[in-house]
């Protein structure tokens, strides 16, 4: 299993490389829409949608997401960048504000109309992310992937070394606080090379702990989805990883948050 886990993560890990430097912003925003659908289907399939509910959300994420990406040729052009910060500002809201409350209570909306919206928005808002990420810079883009990966990886052996405290049983068994420390541990140690080597400010390091305490609650929100759908895994896409949402539930709070706060900057100076 373990195995399995690393050579699926190594190819992942390959594979994103090539994409993120040898494409344009135009085709890597093509590209990961086509990883959103994926996860859009198994968002679905966790809230319990009917076949044809399940269409008709993958042709709106399709929709909306190729109207996003191409608003700059429409009469609409000049509201594209408020667009994605209003995309951006919702998640960003429903992960510092909803998402804690859904944790603490182990309970989520039960309004199947709700969750698929709140879905569409989620996700979507992640591909804005890595696609506006990337337009910036590709090497932005990397350091928060690089960021969530590390402390990924870190709670996972750390976890199964260490692990005697768990974090939220009731929602996820296998997740501890010893886990945390290790991620926290390993991200610490990457924000002191990042500073050390690139000259930036050592309140990096503090940015990247906040990037790792949403990575984990992405994490746990999907797992809290899991359980009430009685699955194991969002889907069987990835060997040893499970499904697309698997891989990717700790970037959906972390890359829309961080470029909604640079687009904040951007278009009205906060």
């Amino acid at each position: 299993m373990l195995k399995t886990r690393i050579f699926t993560a190594a190819a992942l890990l390959l594979g994103l490389l090539i994409v993120v430097f040898s494409a344009t912003t135009q085709i890597w925003a093509l590209i990961t829409l086509g990883v959103v659908l994926l996860a859009t289907a198994e968002w679905s399939n966790l809230i319990g949608l009917k076949k044809n509910q399940r269409i008709f959300i993958l042709a709106a994420a399709l929709f909306f997401g190729l109207f996003i990406a191409y608003m700059h040729v429409t009469p609409f052009s000049q509201y594209q960048s408020y667009t994605i910060l209003a995309l951006l500002g919702i998640a960003s809201l429903f992960w510092v504000v909803i998402a804690p409350l859904w944790l603490i209570t182990r309970k989520t909306c039960t309004n199947t109309l709700v969750m698929s919206v709140l879905g569409v928005f989620l996700i979507l808002a992640t591909w804005a992310g890595s696609v506006g990420l990337h337009a910036i810079n590709p090497l932005l883009l990397l350091g928060v992937v690089a960021t969530v990966s590390i402390a990924d990886s870190a709670a996972y052996f750390s976890g199964k070394k260490f692990g005697r405290h768990k974090l939220a049983p009731e929602i996820s068994p296998g997740k501890t606080w010893e886990g945390v420390w290790g991620a926290l541990a390993a991200v610490t140690v990457y924000g002191i090379a990042l500073c050390y080597y690139k000259n930036f400010s050592l309140w990096l390091i503090v940015f990247l702990w906040l990037l790792v305490v949403m990575s984990i609650m992405g994490d746990l929100v999907e797992s809290l989805l899991k359980r009430k759908a009685d699955l194991k895994d969002s889907g069987q896409l990835l060997p040893g990883h499970g499904g697309v949402l698997d891989r990717i539930d700790g970037f959906i709070p972390t890359l829309p948050i961080v470029l909604f706060f640079i687009y904040l900057q951007l278009l009205i100076g906060f």
